[in-house]
């Protein structure tokens, strides 16, 4: 039974018929079996090697939608998954929405662009290019606006531009209560602006900033890099996942695996922990989860480590050989 072909004729009880994968089963036919389960006795018999129950190896037309069903819901981001669907079901058109577009301005007086070296006391502008990197494995466009000095004004312009032509704004560094940390004067002094959160129970990212400017959301993210990421994955993700059209972006629970503690860990009740830890697979069950500590300013706990887990605030810690769930980096 060649592929593409309508069968002419039934398939009569007890008999079967050689047939290429993809090809239509003939009106009678249930079941497939594997030809290297099979052998061929000769004089039009054929042996099975194992036991063919109804259905097994075939497809049902309807089995990946039926007509009236809602195939892919309205706010689900096209991976290469649902464009496969779309594609078999004909749909050269869909209608979709546009990737949100992200400012990213990072605001200090010791950074530096990254093809520069730093004088004493500067750093390269680290989070600019990991902001970009991140927003646009969340699915966003990133629209870097460059380095900003630490002076209230020129804070206070970037945002303006920033908001004016991008959907959403990321800015880190300033948000701290240190003298020369001006983006919450900044963001204040912005019209229609609101500032919903100065400071959150989150570790590391204790000093972010929440806020809207009209209806566009502004993150003010910690300037060091661990707390910047982390906050991003903790708040970003999800809040590009919402500018999408995720209706439930910000209610779902994230998606975490099963790992187990390697070593005690420590917590301050009051605020959630949101540990680094590097996964081994040890033979177990689960894997190990090995807590990766050290400053939030050190890039190398990022790149150490396979995800987070996190330390509800009302707990003091969790202890070796606790079941934890890890949410990927």
């Amino acid at each position: 039974m060649p592929i593409g072909v309508i069968p002419s004729a039934p398939l009569p009880p007890g008999t079967c018929a050689r047939i290429v994968t993809g090809g239509m089963l003939p009106e009678g036919a249930d079941a497939v079996v594997m030809v290297e389960h099979t052998l061929d006795m000769g004089a039009g018999t054929v042996e099975f090697r194992r036991f063919a129950a109804p259905g097994d190896h075939v497809m049902h037309r309807g089995d990946d939608a039926r007509t009236g069903q809602v195939a892919l819901s309205a706010g689900r981001r096209l991976r290469a998954q649902e464009i496969g669907l779309l594609a078999a079901l004909g749909v050269t058109r869909p209608v979709v929405g546009g990737r949100p577009r992200v400012a990213v301005l990072s605001t200090g007086d010791e950074l530096t662009p990254i093809d520069v070296t730093p004088p004493p006391g500067g750093i390269r502008d680290v989070n600019t290019h990991a902001l970009s990197a991140l927003l646009c494995d969340f699915g966003a466009t990133p629209v870097p606006l460059g380095l900003v000095p630490d002076v209230e004004g020129a804070i206070h312009a970037a945002l303006a531009a920033a908001v004016a032509d991008c959907d959403a704004v990321l800015v880190s560094g300033g948000s701290s209560v240190g003298a020369r940390d001006f983006t919450l004067a900044a963001l204040a002094a912005l019209p229609d602006s609101e500032i919903l959160a100065h400071g959150v129970a989150v570790s590391p990212g204790k000093p972010t900033i929440l806020a809207r400017v009209g209806e566009k959301p502004v993150i003010g993210l910690p300037g060091q890099v661990t707390s910047a990421q982390v906050v991003m994955t903790l708040f970003g993700r999800p809040l590009v996942e919402r500018l999408m059209g995720d209706p439930q972006a910000l209610t779902r629970k994230p998606l975490t695996f099963p790992a187990v503690l390697a070593r005690n860990l420590a917590s301050k009740p009051g605020r959630e922990d949101h540990v680094r830890v590097r996964l081994e697979h040890a033979g177990g069950d689960l894997p190990l989860a090995h807590p990766v500590l050290g400053r939030s300013g050190l890039l190398k706990t990022l790149l150490e480590a396979d995800g987070l887990v996190a330390i509800d605030a009302a707990s003091e810690g969790l202890e070796a050989g606790s079941r934890v769930d890890v949410r990927p980096l």
